[in-house]
């Protein structure tokens, strides 16, 4: 029995700053950011938009386009790294966002959990909805990538910002692509990035005075991350290589990118799969890796080789389709990969090439950190499916904004959307009145 992805469907902001607009504001130069890191666009969350808002539009999507009903849901898992609370999940907000669609107690039997492990989670909700339908056949799983990632303004992340969400649905049989129970994993605890909890003192942080709070010190959570980015590159090429050396272990070959149509990797940034790409393109060539190991300077060896012809043939034809979107969103964090792959889809399917039973190779990276590498089977019933998909024409409608607005946003000082929202799930409100109910948020549907 085969399982795998059967439909996808994506919820994007429909608001960006052109990366050369804040290349300008910040005295970089444009071509480093558009030709050196592949950015061209940084898609932002407007006024309205949260991380359950992306996935509730994601999920509505995908439930309506295959007439799904409550009842052939069994169970709701979201890969996030962008929760709105410490404790309920963002599966908790989609069930009471779907039931106020489809009826009180709906979903109530449907299983609904986040997975936190960074940009990796959406990939361990995968694999673990893929063992749960091969136990259950008869049961369908929808995991939902919803994130949005957040930097410091002025820091070198800025640039790599970047939302919206993926949802998919798992079962038997698939229409798009099939995966078997081969995983290679590679993890270590390390501080390469991670969002921790801040402590303040109450005159640090100038609180207001009818504000009485118990604690001399206070927690406070904030969305953006720290993070060594150099330390973070090497942790993902070394947690990825082991992880594709496990999975080449596992299934007793000597290369696995050579048996691979399209390969699908975490994109922080467009162009960080062809940078990362280059070791295990030299390791699984025999040629190649004795060159590296006789080489005096192993680090301009790589260099080498990644401006070499055959590698940049290699890119264009197996990376190359799924950095397309990724230019023109940024970071979506644990939506990444399945952004690449649904990229990397629309891209064969406007080129009109037959993919039917190509394999698809995936590395997945999570800081922290960890990595799985795992590959997957085009299924014959793909182009069904992704004609519908309108991910570039979506993406040409975005509405440009200014720099001052893209500040505005950041630093939350704008209470109007700057895009008014249509047909969509928006983030209401948040209590900030009721004592049982403070900081809960509400969440509706404009028509």
């Amino acid at each position: 029995m085969q399982v795998g992805i059967s439909a996808l469907s994506f919820d994007l902001p429909k608001i960006h700053l052109p990366i050369k607009d804040l290349a300008i504001a910040r005295n970089i130069e444009p071509e480093k950011l558009e030709k050196g890191l592949g950015l061209i666009r940084m898609t932002m969350a407007d006024v309205h938009q949260d991380a359950v808002v992306f996935a509730a539009n994601a999920v509505l999507k995908l439930i309506k386009t295959e007439n799904l009903l409550p009842k052939d849901i069994h169970r709701i898992y979201v890969g996030t790294e962008s929760g709105v609370d410490a404790s309920k999940p963002i599966a908790s907000f989609l069930l009471s966002i779907l039931e106020s669609q489809y009826g009180e107690n709906t979903f109530e039997h449907c299983d609904a959990v986040d997975f936190t492990f960074a940009c990796i989670s959406g990939v361990d909700a995968l694999q673990t909805s893929l063992d749960f339908v091969r136990i259950h056949p008869d049961k369908k799983a929808i995991v939902i990538c919803t994130d949005i990632a957040k930097y410091d303004l002025e820091s070198t992340g800025e640039y790599t910002q970047g939302a919206g969400a993926v949802a998919m649905l798992i079962g038997k049989n698939p229409a798009i692509i099939s995966f078997d129970t081969h995983f290679g994993i590679s993890t270590k605890g390390v501080f390469d990035f991670f969002k921790p909890r801040r402590i303040y003192s109450k005159s640090e942080l100038q609180l207001q005075n009818h504000i009485d709070f118990k604690e001399n010190e206070i927690e406070i959570f904030k969305e953006q991350p720290v993070f060594d980015g150099q330390y973070s590159n090497q942790c993902y090429v070394d947690r990825t290589k082991k992880a594709y050396i496990s999975l080449k272990n596992q299934l007793q070959k000597k290369s696995l990118y050579s048996d691979w149509k399209a390969v699908n990797m975490h994109l922080p940034y467009a162009f960080q799969a062809r940078r990362m790409f280059v070791d295990l393109y030299i390791l699984d060539d025999e040629n190649l890796l004795k060159e590296f190991d006789k080489a005096v300077d192993k680090v301009l060896f790589t260099k080498e080789i990644s401006k070499s012809e055959a590698y940049i043939k290699f890119v264009d034809e197996k990376i190359k389709p799924s950095e397309l979107a990724s230019s023109l969103i940024g970071n979506m964090y644990t939506a990444s990969i399945f952004m690449g792959f649904l990229s990397t889809l629309c891209y064969f399917y406007k080129q009109n090439e037959n993919i039917d039973n190509a394999t698809f190779g995936f590395l997945a990276y999570g800081s922290g950190s960890k990595s799985k590498v795992f590959e997957g089977k085009i299924q014959s019933n793909w182009k069904e499916k992704i004609q519908s998909q309108k991910l570039f024409e979506e993406l040409e409608n975005s509405l440009p904004i200014s720099i001052e607005q893209y500040t505005m946003l950041h630093i939350k000082s704008i209470s109007e959307s700057i895009c008014k929202p249509k047909n969509e799930c928006i983030l209401h409100s948040i209590e900030n009145e009721k004592p049982n109910l403070l900081g809960a948020r509400y969440y509706s549907f404009i028509e």
